[in-house]
């Protein structure tokens, strides 16, 4: 079972151990790099999700508020460890995130940017609903502009 929980001072230690597999190191940052992420981007409203499979720590989501055009939830960062990829979980654990997002409806979208390498990430993100805007951003031309409208 795939839930998410809130990532805490009883916690993080476990969630900052977190790993992703060897040939996805360069599309993510690093666990603790995603917590401290977190801190960071607080005066933007930035939460970092934490992703529990079956009762261990699997994932981490960082997303905060972007209020320039289109103001929309950013999706900055998302990882399912190793050990857990290819059960599903990174697809749950997107569904659950966008469904939380969607109650809040603070945006009326959500947008993630994807290297265009990471082809395991694109299936995930385009089955669920994202469709890439066209936009590439100068600062990061390998990447795929992606955005998820609720319904």
């Amino acid at each position: 079972m795939v839930r998410l929980i809130e990532v805490n001072e009883n916690n993080w230690t476990e969630f900052a151990a977190l790993r992703v597999a060897d040939g996805q190191r360069r599309f993510l940052d690093t666990a603790l790099g995603i917590l401290a992420r977190g801190y960071v981007y607080r005066a933007c409203r930035a939460r970092v999700f934490g992703v529990e499979a079956d009762g261990l720590p699997a994932g981490l989501a960082l997303v905060k508020d972007l209020d320039e055009e289109p103001a929309c939830y950013d999706l900055q960062q998302f990882m399912i460890d190793r050990r857990f990829q290819g059960r599903g979980c990174g697809t749950e654990a997107l569904r659950l995130i966008l469904a939380a997002l969607e109650k809040e409806r603070k945006y009326p979208c959500v947008e993630v940017c994807v290297h265009r390498d990471d082809a395991a990430a694109l299936r995930v993100y385009e089955k669920l609903g994202f469709t890439d805007t066209g936009y590439i951003d100068e600062a990061a031309p390998d990447c795929r502009n992606l955005m998820y409208f609720f319904g």
